[in-house]
């Protein structure tokens, strides 16, 4: 999820915790708790430092070690370690409980978008990714608000927050159920499919839909329950030529395909040099594939330049490349 509903949801965890009376009738435990459970809230994505490196970096590594299995347990432990240090008399096992609640809560959500984690690291380096919410929702995070606001104007914190927290779980269940709907569907008009995949959008009713044949790709939107079709391309497995063998050695275009589970890719003579070309087919945005990967070679498969992220225009990806081609 976005870092601002990583942020209310920490607050609201901090609230559901004054369920426990020894919690609630403590003068110090409550601000320990809530300071454990924004930061528990927040941890996992520390990782996205790594944007200074570089995107292949990030992309490759962000939701990685820090979302996985040892991660669950390292930051909690991390989290009450600090505080206890500053306030030594805290009731430190209840700041690891909700430390590690809050920990386990980011991970869990961020399971249920597109991007997903490798949550079962070390176990598997398999990305999760269900597919279900999107990256910001407004409806779990408004939701949020308006339990602050009751909170606000006197509402008990504890069950506010427990009345909002099954409503969520009210409100995935029913997304997980609409996503099943979608994919169904699909399959429906394509027996022959063998993969379908399916991603959010900010909208309800909205969904992203790339479905796979043996021979083809299609790229659609299921809106209303009825599926609108855009492209289709033909489904090439990437071939094992000298070019491609090259440009896959580059770090960008690998992190992209540690990534991306369906695009489409080509290759193209650009004066001296040549640019091999991936897209993320999931992404598409007003007739747009803003997810990508470029490596430029020379003639001898020399790498001169690459790039893997988001770009919206043609002109801002060949500044990013900053190479001038003929």
């Amino acid at each position: 999820m976005d870092t601002g509903t990583h942020v209310v949801m920490g607050l609201s965890l901090g609230g559901l915790a004054t369920l426990d009376p020894t919690i609630a009738n403590d003068p110090l435990l409550p601000t320990s708790i809530m300071i454990a459970t924004i930061i528990g809230s927040q941890a996992p994505d520390f990782d996205t430092v790594l944007k200074l490196r570089n995107n292949a970096v990030y992309i490759r590594n962000h939701r990685g070690i820090t979302h996985s299995l040892p991660a669950l347990f390292i930051w909690p432990l991390l989290i009450t370690g600090g505080i206890v240090a500053f306030t030594p008399e805290t009731n430190w096992p209840l700041v690891l409980l909700w430390s590690f609640i809050a920990v386990v809560l980011h991970v869990f959500v961020d399971i249920f978008n597109s991007y997903g984690t490798q949550a079962l690291r070390p176990i598997s380096n398999k990305w999760i990714a269900l597919g279900v919410i999107n990256i910001f929702d407004p409806f779990i995070f408004f939701s949020h608000l308006a339990a602050f606001a009751l909170w606000a104007f006197g509402a008990a914190a504890g069950p506010t927050f427990f009345v909002l927290y099954l409503l969520l779980v009210l409100y995935y269940s029913w997304r997980v159920a609409e996503k099943k709907k979608v994919d169904k569907h699909a399959k429906r008009l394509h027996p022959d499919a063998t993969h379908v995949f399916v991603s959010p959008s900010i909208r309800w009713n909205q969904w992203h839909l790339v479905i796979r044949t043996p021979e083809l790709l299609y790229v659609a939107e299921s809106r209303d329950n009825k599926i609108e079709y855009f492209e289709q391309y033909s489904f090439d497995p990437i071939p094992d030529i000298p070019v491609i063998s090259a440009a896959r050695r580059d770090p960008n275009l690998a992190a992209f395909l540690s990534f991306s589970p369906t695009y489409r890719w080509e290759v193209e003579e650009k004066g001296e040099l040549t640019e091999v070309r991936f897209v993320d087919l999931r992404y598409r945005s007003k007739g747009h594939y803003p997810f990508v990967a470029i490596v430029q070679l020379t003639k001898e498969l020399e790498i001169v330049s690459s790039y893997t992220g988001w770009v919206f225009s043609e002109e801002t990806l060949q500044k990013k490349l900053n190479v001038v081609t003929e």
